[in-house]
């Protein structure tokens, strides 16, 4: 990509634009918002570094690039943490003049910046690049600071500090100092008073004074002043004011490809200074479409968007899908605006909307049109509409079609409270894969982690690794692990449910490495986990494989981590005492046996979470039917022709499982946030049918124990698949039941 470097003369702006040159990208600009004033040297801002702003303009000459620069003439009024447009924000001037250099040099399509751990800096560029339509690339993120350190210093960074403001660092003795000559006294600051050793909390500012990117000279820093700000006994501040610089012509001129294509592409611009002027009043409003368009598409969903939900009161699933059988699919955008606008009015009818939504399942007919399906979604899903933040998301294909579905199935969890935290990174970097479109990494709500399905994608490229599918497992695992951190918590010990997607292009023969790379990664990571002794608690995940036809950029895998994290990390997590069987209630003739728990596959917080995972396999089949029956069944090929009868059987008996698992670990119906029975297509019996018969056995149930709410909606989901199962070298269950309950 072209990139355009936001460079306040740091350390961290230089190296940003190192990283960007190393993983293939071309700086073709420079960007520098200044004060207004000249004779100001340090600006109280909470995004830009301005301190040694005297000596940017150098950097045009000794990189050979153009470098556009802005007066700041905003100030800090939208302080929140997402930021939204606002009239006379600092942030605006930043937008005018990336728009400028986007407007001069149109083959700009991203924007570097130096950020480390800010998240305020962070969600303003990003928030300006989504605006622009530019990426934010921001290698930096998330990186071990004391190692960001070294790199600089090894990279032949040379920048000298310019402001200090930290407990130890003194202003006649620690300004003008090169930073690989203080490195030793930052970290013995860092074990003494736990200062960043990058000055991420503002504990000192560095201007670089030469590096790999100054092809053409190197900056001398002659003469300068030290301007006290603040003479504090314990943390005095001071600011090193250039009086008198000079360049200092390169012997050699140094090739770093990255630049000197760059200026290939405007040679007439090298060493350009430009001055960006003027105002600019933009708003940033979502595309819709028409009104006539939208009620057009209500009116052909009238008949055919059926709905599903669970219960609960404070945060419950309500899944939406097109019945299709009678007629062919009108294609991905008609069906997929059908369903998400009947959402939006579902929602409302609640007094609720986007905002309210957690997480969505995002389910297509054909992975080929997924571009359509995002250009779609962005139209009703904005970062506008969910000023809490953009829920997350998981996208799969599914065989809708061969059961008689539309195109687009949905699944959304929605709170009826605004207490979520939303982890929304949209720039690219090392740490995890970015979220550019309008959906988030994880969403935690009421201790509860619902991360976004993690693909195998190397963060800095954001391409899938290389090396088949357990290359790509163990890169989502890694993945799912960065953003598990940001929570303070780990994939490995604080997982209650992993459904690992597999797509049908990895061979049969070898997805048993699959699972066993799952295990043993897992397990690797849980015993580091330990060493550190960080956790004191430890959950038993369970496993669910599902079998689809298709993934994002034609993955391999996908991972779809759920994870308890208790607001009181210190509190021992009990496991619910499970009730005597001999004292649960027998319903459709079914007496509770042994076999009974190797459906079964759970994970129980005490008086907090329930995690099921039940799989019917043809084998269980046959003692279901035959217990039920009272007689020797056929034992035929079961997945392909099955009597509606023993599907009948087989519904009753899952409902009655869960039943005694809710009885047992002192759950209700009613906590039930998301139930979903997964179905191969081969079962051969449709969608109707089977619905029916567990909307059945739920009825009879709420007759039988009234202990279930039955209403006009269906409290489950049934969802085509080709295969779901335990294990990923099995995954032929007849019927494979997921659910997870919460109280409230």
């Amino acid at each position: 990509m072209k990139v355009v470097a936001l460079v306040s003369g740091g350390k961290d702006s230089c190296y940003a634009m190192i990283k960007c040159i190393q993983y293939g990208h071309q700086v073709v600009a420079l960007a520098n918002l200044m004060p207004a004033d000249d004779s100001v040297d340090d600006l109280d801002s909470y995004m830009y570094q301005t301190v040694g702003h005297q000596i940017i303009v150098s950097y045009a000459e000794c990189m050979g690039l153009p470098l556009f620069r802005r007066r700041i003439k905003g100030s800090s009024r939208h302080q929140n943490l997402s930021y939204r447009m606002t009239a006379g924000d600092e942030v605006e001037d930043m937008f005018i003049l990336l728009n400028e250099v986007k407007r001069q040099i149109p083959s700009v399509t991203a924007v570097s910046s130096g950020a480390i751990a800010s998240d305020y800096q962070r969600l303003r560029v990003e928030s300006v690049c989504s605006r622009l339509g530019l990426v934010s690339l921001a290698y930096l993120w998330k990186q071990d600071q004391s190692l960001l350190l070294q790199e600089m210093i090894t990279n032949g960074i040379l920048a000298i500090t310019v402001k200090v403001a930290a407990l130890g660092l003194d202003p006649t003795k620690h300004l003008g100092k090169d930073i690989g000559f203080l490195k030793s006294y930052l970290h013995k600051l860092k074990e003494m008073y736990g200062i960043n050793v990058c000055g991420e909390g503002g504990e000192y500012e560095t201007l670089t004074l030469d590096c790999s990117l100054f092809v053409n000279a190197r900056i001398v820093l002659d003469e300068f002043k030290v301007v006290l700000h603040s003479s504090d006994a314990i943390a005095p501040v001071g600011i090193l004011h250039p009086l008198a610089f000079h360049l200092e012509k390169k012997a050699e001129h140094l090739s770093l490809s990255g630049i000197d294509e760059a200026s290939e592409i405007s040679k007439e611009k090298e060493g350009f200074v430009f001055e960006v002027q003027g105002d600019c009043i933009q708003s940033c409003e979502a595309t819709f479409k028409a009104a006539a368009e939208v009620v057009e598409a209500d009116e052909v969903a009238e008949n055919r968007v059926h709905i599903a939900r669970t219960k609960s009161d404070n945060t419950f699933s309500i899944c939406f899908w097109l019945q299709d059988s009678c007629r062919t699919s009108a294609g991905l955008q008609e069906d997929l605006e059908a369903v998400l606008r009947k959402i939006e009015l579902e929602l409302l009818g609640y007094g609720l909307g986007w905002e309210n939504v957690l997480y969505i399942h995002l389910y297509i007919a054909d992975m080929n049109n997924f571009s359509i399906a995002n250009e779609t979604y962005v139209r009703y899903i904005t970062q506008e509409k969910c000023p809490f933040g953009v829920p997350s998301r998981s996208t799969i294909e599914l065989p809708l079609l061969q059961v008689g579905l539309g195109s687009a199935y949905i699944e959304v969890l929605v709170a009826n409270d605004q207490s979520k935290r939303v982890l929304h990174v949209q720039s690219i970097s090392c740490w995890a894969p970015s979220c550019i479109g309008p959906y988030s990494q994880a969403t935690l709500h009421k201790e509860i982690l619902y991360m976004a399905g993690q693909l195998g994608l190397d963060p800095p490229n954001m391409n899938l690794c290389k090396g088949g599918a357990t290359a790509e497992l163990e890169q989502a695992l890694e993945n799912s692990e960065a953003i598990a951190k940001s929570f303070n918590c780990s994939i490995s010990t604080s997982s209650v449910l992993f459904v690992v997607y597999c797509s049908t292009y990895v061979p049969s023969s070898e997805r048993h490495k699959i699972q066993d790379k799952q295990d043993s990664y897992l397990k690797q990571m849980r015993l580091l986990q330990l060493d550190k002794g960080s956790v004191i608690q430890v959950l038993d995940p369970i496993f669910l494989y599902v079998l689809v036809p298709d993934l994002p950029k034609r993955a391999l895998v996908e991972v779809k981590p759920l994870l308890y994290v208790p607001e009181d990390m210190n509190v021992t997590i009990g496991t619910e005492q499970e009730h005597s069987c001999s004292r649960m209630p027998s319903y459709w003739g079914i007496q509770h046996a042994h076999w009974h728990d190797s459906c079964i596959q759970k994970c129980v917080v005490q008086g907090k979470i329930c995690a099921v995972v039940l799989c019917i396999t043809s084998e269980l089949l046959v003692k279901i039917c035959s217990e039920s029956l009272g007689g020797d069944q056929d034992n035929g090929d079961y997945q392909n022709s099955l009597r509606e009868a023993q599907m009948e059987r087989v519904s009753r008996f899952c409902i009655y499982l869960l039943d005694k698992l809710y009885m047992q670990n002192n759950f209700s119906w009613e906590d039930t946030k998301n139930l979903r029975f997964y179905f191969p297509t081969s079962l051969g019996l449709p969608l109707e049918a089977l619905s029916l018969m567990f909307t059945n056995a739920i009825n009879e149930l709420a007759k039988l124990g009234q202990r279930i709410i039955i209403g006009e909606e269906p409290i489950f989901n049934l969802i085509p698949v080709l295969g779901a199962g335990r294990s990923a070298t099995s995954m032929d269950d007849i019927i494979t039941c997921e659910l997870f309950a919460r109280k409230s």
